[in-house]
Protein backbone atom coordinates (compact mmCIF):
# COMPACT_ATOMS: atom_id res chain seq x y z
CA UNK A 1 0.00 0.00 0.00
CA UNK A 2 1.21 3.26 -0.75
CA UNK A 3 2.16 5.68 2.32
CA UNK A 4 1.35 8.97 3.23
CA UNK A 5 4.64 10.65 1.61
CA UNK A 6 3.93 8.71 -1.84
CA UNK A 7 0.06 9.98 -1.83
CA UNK A 8 1.14 13.03 -1.69
CA UNK A 9 3.43 13.10 -4.28
CA UNK A 10 1.10 11.90 -6.22
CA UNK A 11 -1.15 14.09 -5.74
CA UNK A 12 1.43 16.81 -6.35
CA UNK A 13 1.78 15.39 -9.61
CA UNK A 14 -1.04 14.95 -10.83
CA UNK A 15 -2.34 18.82 -9.61
CA UNK A 16 0.62 19.94 -11.77
CA UNK A 17 0.14 17.87 -14.52
CA UNK A 18 -3.53 19.05 -14.87
CA UNK A 19 -2.47 22.84 -14.84
CA UNK A 20 0.23 21.65 -17.22
CA UNK A 21 -2.47 20.35 -19.99
CA UNK A 22 -4.81 23.46 -19.35
CA UNK A 23 -2.31 25.60 -20.15
CA UNK A 24 -1.22 23.80 -23.05
CA UNK A 25 -4.87 23.65 -24.29
CA UNK A 26 -5.39 27.03 -24.14
CA UNK A 27 -2.10 28.03 -26.52
CA UNK A 28 -3.21 25.59 -28.67
CA UNK A 29 -6.67 26.38 -28.90
CA UNK A 30 -5.65 30.25 -30.03
CA UNK A 31 -2.86 28.96 -32.40
CA UNK A 32 -4.92 25.45 -34.12
CA UNK A 33 -2.58 26.24 -37.34
CA UNK A 34 -0.06 24.84 -35.40
CA UNK A 35 -0.99 21.35 -34.59
CA UNK A 36 0.26 19.56 -37.34
CA UNK A 37 3.52 21.18 -36.65
CA UNK A 38 3.22 20.31 -33.18
CA UNK A 39 2.32 16.60 -33.98
CA UNK A 40 5.27 16.69 -36.18
CA UNK A 41 7.81 18.40 -33.80
CA UNK A 42 7.14 15.57 -31.00
CA UNK A 43 7.47 12.43 -33.59
CA UNK A 44 11.10 14.31 -35.10
CA UNK A 45 12.04 14.79 -30.93
CA UNK A 46 10.83 11.12 -30.57
CA UNK A 47 12.56 9.47 -34.35
CA UNK A 48 16.51 10.57 -33.10
CA UNK A 49 16.32 7.09 -31.36
CA UNK A 50 18.23 4.51 -32.14
CA UNK A 51 17.60 0.87 -30.54
CA UNK A 52 21.34 -0.09 -31.22
CA UNK A 53 23.05 2.45 -28.58
CA UNK A 54 20.15 3.20 -26.50
CA UNK A 55 20.49 7.12 -27.30
CA UNK A 56 18.22 9.85 -28.63
CA UNK A 57 14.15 9.58 -28.22
CA UNK A 58 12.05 12.01 -27.07
CA UNK A 59 14.12 14.03 -24.52
CA UNK A 60 13.40 17.57 -26.04
CA UNK A 61 16.56 17.97 -27.83
CA UNK A 62 15.05 19.27 -30.73
CA UNK A 63 14.71 22.50 -28.76
CA UNK A 64 18.68 23.08 -29.44
CA UNK A 65 19.18 25.74 -32.56
CA UNK A 66 21.48 23.02 -34.70
CA UNK A 67 19.05 20.79 -34.46
CA UNK A 68 15.42 21.95 -35.06
CA UNK A 69 17.36 23.84 -38.16
CA UNK A 70 17.94 21.25 -39.80
CA UNK A 71 16.07 20.20 -42.95
CA UNK A 72 13.71 17.04 -41.60
CA UNK A 73 12.67 20.18 -38.94
CA UNK A 74 11.91 22.78 -41.51
CA UNK A 75 8.76 24.76 -40.33
CA UNK A 76 8.52 23.57 -36.74
CA UNK A 77 10.13 26.70 -35.08
CA UNK A 78 7.10 28.51 -34.24
CA UNK A 79 5.43 25.51 -33.01
CA UNK A 80 8.46 25.58 -30.76
CA UNK A 81 8.50 29.24 -29.67
CA UNK A 82 4.75 29.00 -28.91
CA UNK A 83 6.07 26.24 -26.41
CA UNK A 84 8.47 28.12 -25.02
CA UNK A 85 6.00 30.79 -23.96
CA UNK A 86 3.68 28.25 -22.45
CA UNK A 87 6.88 26.96 -20.82
CA UNK A 88 7.25 30.56 -19.06
CA UNK A 89 3.62 30.16 -17.88
CA UNK A 90 4.31 26.82 -16.27
CA UNK A 91 7.36 27.51 -14.78
CA UNK A 92 6.40 30.19 -13.11
CA UNK A 93 3.03 28.21 -11.40
CA UNK A 94 5.15 25.03 -11.08
CA UNK A 95 6.07 24.34 -7.16
CA UNK A 96 8.30 21.28 -7.99
CA UNK A 97 10.50 22.98 -10.53
CA UNK A 98 10.37 23.89 -14.44
CA UNK A 99 8.59 21.06 -16.81
CA UNK A 100 11.20 19.15 -18.71
CA UNK A 101 11.42 20.88 -22.82
CA UNK A 102 10.71 16.78 -23.48
CA UNK A 103 7.33 16.59 -21.28
CA UNK A 104 6.53 19.69 -22.30
CA UNK A 105 6.55 18.15 -25.84
CA UNK A 106 4.86 15.10 -25.37
CA UNK A 107 2.21 16.67 -23.74
CA UNK A 108 2.07 19.48 -26.41
CA UNK A 109 1.41 16.60 -28.95
CA UNK A 110 -1.44 15.23 -26.96
CA UNK A 111 -2.84 18.26 -26.34
CA UNK A 112 -3.26 18.56 -30.14
CA UNK A 113 -4.52 14.84 -30.94
CA UNK A 114 -6.98 15.36 -28.48
CA UNK A 115 -7.60 18.93 -30.50
CA UNK A 116 -8.05 17.10 -33.80
CA UNK A 117 -10.34 14.15 -31.71
CA UNK A 118 -12.55 17.33 -30.29
CA UNK A 119 -12.41 19.36 -34.00
CA UNK A 120 -13.57 15.93 -35.84
CA UNK A 121 -16.76 15.47 -33.11
CA UNK A 122 -18.05 19.04 -33.35
CA UNK A 123 -18.13 18.71 -37.47
CA UNK A 124 -20.02 15.35 -36.87
CA UNK A 125 -21.84 18.01 -35.10
CA UNK A 126 -22.66 19.95 -37.76
CA UNK A 127 -20.14 22.74 -36.19
CA UNK A 128 -22.03 23.19 -33.15
CA UNK A 129 -19.14 23.18 -30.42
CA UNK A 130 -21.42 22.65 -27.62
CA UNK A 131 -22.76 19.58 -29.28
CA UNK A 132 -19.64 18.30 -30.41
CA UNK A 133 -17.82 18.59 -26.83
CA UNK A 134 -20.33 16.09 -25.69
CA UNK A 135 -20.16 13.99 -28.43
CA UNK A 136 -16.45 13.60 -27.26
CA UNK A 137 -17.10 13.45 -24.22
CA UNK A 138 -19.96 10.35 -24.19
CA UNK A 139 -18.02 8.60 -27.29
CA UNK A 140 -14.26 9.85 -27.67
CA UNK A 141 -11.13 7.69 -26.03
CA UNK A 142 -10.13 9.84 -23.64
CA UNK A 143 -9.91 7.12 -21.15
CA UNK A 144 -7.35 5.86 -22.82
CA UNK A 145 -4.88 8.17 -22.42
CA UNK A 146 -4.01 6.62 -18.44
CA UNK A 147 -0.26 4.97 -19.51
CA UNK A 148 0.31 8.03 -21.14
CA UNK A 149 -0.12 10.20 -18.43
CA UNK A 150 1.94 8.20 -15.76
CA UNK A 151 4.82 9.05 -18.05
CA UNK A 152 5.36 12.14 -16.91
CA UNK A 153 9.27 12.76 -15.69
CA UNK A 154 11.00 13.00 -18.66
CA UNK A 155 14.69 14.00 -18.58
CA UNK A 156 16.05 16.29 -21.23
CA UNK A 157 19.18 16.10 -23.28
CA UNK A 158 21.48 18.20 -22.87
CA UNK A 159 22.47 18.43 -26.31
CA UNK A 160 21.25 17.96 -30.36
CA UNK A 161 21.09 14.65 -30.86
CA UNK A 162 23.07 12.93 -33.48
CA UNK A 163 22.29 13.98 -37.60
CA UNK A 164 20.58 11.41 -40.23
CA UNK A 165 18.43 9.67 -38.17
CA UNK A 166 14.89 11.25 -38.73
CA UNK A 167 13.68 11.20 -42.66
CA UNK A 168 12.69 14.22 -44.52
CA UNK A 169 8.61 13.43 -44.33
CA UNK A 170 8.20 15.84 -47.50
CA UNK A 171 10.41 14.22 -49.51
CA UNK A 172 11.11 10.41 -47.99
CA UNK A 173 9.20 7.42 -50.39
CA UNK A 174 7.15 5.23 -48.06
CA UNK A 175 9.66 2.55 -48.01
CA UNK A 176 11.75 5.05 -46.29
CA UNK A 177 9.50 5.67 -43.88
CA UNK A 178 8.49 2.01 -43.20
CA UNK A 179 12.05 1.63 -42.93
CA UNK A 180 12.66 4.46 -40.23
CA UNK A 181 9.72 2.97 -37.93
CA UNK A 182 11.03 -0.66 -38.26
CA UNK A 183 14.13 0.68 -36.86
CA UNK A 184 12.27 1.62 -33.96
CA UNK A 185 10.47 -1.94 -33.79
CA UNK A 186 7.15 -0.14 -35.87
CA UNK A 187 5.21 -1.68 -38.55
CA UNK A 188 2.68 -0.66 -41.09
CA UNK A 189 0.44 -0.43 -38.72
CA UNK A 190 1.79 2.64 -36.63
CA UNK A 191 2.78 4.42 -39.84
CA UNK A 192 -0.60 4.65 -40.95
CA UNK A 193 -2.10 5.47 -38.00
CA UNK A 194 0.20 8.03 -37.21
CA UNK A 195 0.06 9.78 -40.43
CA UNK A 196 -1.52 12.81 -38.99
CA UNK A 197 2.27 12.91 -38.02
CA UNK A 198 4.00 13.26 -40.83
CA UNK A 199 3.25 16.98 -42.10
CA UNK A 200 0.46 19.50 -42.50
CA UNK A 201 -1.89 17.27 -45.40
CA UNK A 202 -2.67 14.17 -43.28
CA UNK A 203 -4.60 13.60 -46.45
CA UNK A 204 -2.13 13.78 -48.66
CA UNK A 205 0.18 11.49 -46.48
CA UNK A 206 -2.75 8.94 -46.45
CA UNK A 207 -2.88 9.06 -50.36
CA UNK A 208 1.12 8.62 -50.13
CA UNK A 209 0.80 5.71 -47.72
CA UNK A 210 -2.06 3.72 -49.79
CA UNK A 211 -0.03 3.46 -52.76
CA UNK A 212 2.39 0.80 -50.76
CA UNK A 213 0.61 -2.97 -50.17
CA UNK A 214 1.55 -3.27 -47.05
CA UNK A 215 0.34 -0.22 -45.26
CA UNK A 216 -2.91 0.68 -47.57
CA UNK A 217 -5.06 -1.30 -45.79
CA UNK A 218 -4.17 0.21 -42.22
CA UNK A 219 -5.07 3.60 -44.10
CA UNK A 220 -7.97 2.16 -44.58
CA UNK A 221 -9.07 1.12 -41.53
CA UNK A 222 -8.72 4.16 -39.91
CA UNK A 223 -10.25 6.53 -42.46
CA UNK A 224 -13.33 4.00 -42.04
CA UNK A 225 -12.54 4.91 -38.22
CA UNK A 226 -12.72 8.09 -38.62
CA UNK A 227 -16.23 8.45 -40.25
CA UNK A 228 -17.79 6.53 -37.11
CA UNK A 229 -19.10 8.29 -34.64
CA UNK A 230 -16.63 7.16 -32.26
CA UNK A 231 -13.73 6.78 -34.22
CA UNK A 232 -12.91 4.06 -31.57
CA UNK A 233 -9.93 2.12 -34.04
CA UNK A 234 -8.29 5.05 -34.70
CA UNK A 235 -8.32 7.31 -31.34
CA UNK A 236 -6.92 4.12 -29.17
CA UNK A 237 -4.58 2.61 -31.94
CA UNK A 238 -2.84 6.38 -31.82
CA UNK A 239 -3.18 6.83 -28.41
CA UNK A 240 -1.53 3.57 -27.80
CA UNK A 241 1.13 4.35 -30.61
CA UNK A 242 2.04 7.74 -29.62
CA UNK A 243 2.29 6.08 -25.57
CA UNK A 244 5.28 3.83 -26.50
CA UNK A 245 6.76 6.53 -29.50
CA UNK A 246 6.72 9.15 -26.01
CA UNK A 247 8.98 6.85 -23.83
CA UNK A 248 11.76 5.91 -26.53
CA UNK A 249 14.77 5.22 -24.72
CA UNK A 250 13.32 7.22 -21.25
CA UNK A 251 14.02 6.56 -17.74
CA UNK A 252 10.63 8.03 -16.43
CA UNK A 253 11.43 10.24 -12.82
CA UNK A 254 8.37 8.98 -10.96
CA UNK A 255 8.81 11.95 -8.64
CA UNK A 256 9.74 14.84 -11.02
CA UNK A 257 7.96 17.40 -9.95
CA UNK A 258 7.01 17.13 -6.43
CA UNK A 259 8.17 19.18 -3.29
CA UNK A 260 8.53 19.10 0.14
CA UNK A 261 5.36 19.30 1.98
CA UNK A 262 5.07 23.29 3.72
CA UNK A 263 5.83 22.17 7.69
CA UNK A 264 3.27 23.03 10.05
CA UNK A 265 4.46 24.57 13.44
CA UNK A 266 2.67 22.22 15.87
CA UNK A 267 3.30 24.92 18.86
CA UNK A 268 1.06 27.42 17.04
CA UNK A 269 -1.86 24.99 17.04
CA UNK A 270 -5.08 25.31 19.00
CA UNK A 271 -6.00 22.16 20.72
Amino acid sequence: MANAADLIQRRQRSEFQSQVKGTLSTAIKGNPDLIPSILTLALNDALTYDKATKSGGPNGSIRFSSEIGRPENTGLSAAMNLLEEAKKEIDSYSKGGPISYSDLIQYAAQSAAKATFLAAAIRKCGGNEEKGKILYSAYGSNGQWGLFDKQFGRADAQDADPEGRVPIWGKASVQEMQDKFSAVGFGPRQLAVLSAFLGPDQSATETLLASDPDVAPWVQKYQRSRETVSQTDYEVDLITTFTKLSTFGQQINYEAYTYPPPKIDITKLRL
